[in-house]
């Protein structure tokens, strides 16, 4: 029997790769957008190939889109949506950090209840949460969002444990830096609010650690990777990906206990 994939953040990047790759593989594939003109374009490329996608706008901070997902029968969901920015943890403006509270942290875990209260009832399916090298390195000006990501990874790990006994698997995907132009876009938000007269942070240091935006990786690889894994009976619990990221990040894991003030 074909599984039926819930995903959130299907109208662009890795999320709108997987949703369209899953469909092509046969799956059932439910596929929401933060807005309603992705869920236009979307639904257009699906029904260009002949996929089986449905599709409908699901702002995740937005409660009466959230409660739709109560209307779905799915055996694994997503939590894909979220949005990036960077900046000086010690600088950067608080509404820039809550706003990607809500969307990365609340308004997922908001979600994530609602389809693990269906799958419980079910007694079984699955839960991928889409995390990031970021929950687990710590790279210069990109802390608001490698926080909300370290909560995610806290958060998965610990709703593995509490959903085994219902049958219901939790699992995260962690991809390394790849071309989408999320990062690039997190980039460019610091220019908005930061300003040379008022603030100490040099701004030559900012650029430096931008410029490794050139070196990205070809999304596509990342795609198959979540195709594979996202529908897969059994799997390690994170998926870190590339390898050369995973290397990275166990290698960053071993530093932080040898790590001096």
């Amino acid at each position: 029997m074909s599984k039926t994939i819930f995903i959130t953040g299907g109208g662009s990047g890795l999320g709108k790769g997987a949703a369209l790759g899953l469909a092509r593989k046969g799956y059932r594939v439910i596929a929401t957008t933060e807005i309603t003109p992705q869920k236009t374009a979307l639904l257009r490329e699906a029904r260009e190939e002949g996929l089986d996608l449905e599709v409908f706008k699901l702002d995740i901070t937005n409660e009466r889109d959230r409660v739709q997902i109560a209307d779905y029968d799915f055996d694994v969901f997503v939590a894909n949506a979220a949005i990036n920015e960077g900046g000086p943890l010690a600088e950067v403006p608080m509404d820039r950090v809550r706003a990607l509270f809500e969307v990365n942290v609340f308004a997922t875990l908001e979600t994530v209840q609602l389809a693990a209260s269906k799958l419980v009832k079910k007694g079984n399916g699955k839960i991928v949460f889409m995390s990031s090298m970021a929950g687990i390195s710590a790279t210069p000006y990109v802390g608001p969002y490698t926080a909300t990501k370290h909560a995610i990874e806290g958060i998965a790990l610990t709703m593995k444990s509490e959903l085994e006994s219902f049958g219901v698997k939790v699992a995260t995907i962690n991809p390394g830096a790849f071309d989408t132009g999320f990062n690039d876009r997190s980039g460019e938000e610091i220019w908005k609010w930061f300003d040379d007269e008022k603030n100490f942070t040099k701004k030559e240091d900012i650029l430096k650690q931008q410029e490794g935006l050139k070196n990205q990786f070809d999304p596509e690889s990342m795609v198959e990777k979540m195709i594979e894994i996202i529908p897969a009976d059994s799997h390690k619990f994170r998926t870190v990906y590339p390898e050369e990221t995973e290397k990275q990040l166990k290698k960053t894991e071993q530093e932080r206990w040898e790590m001096d003030v």
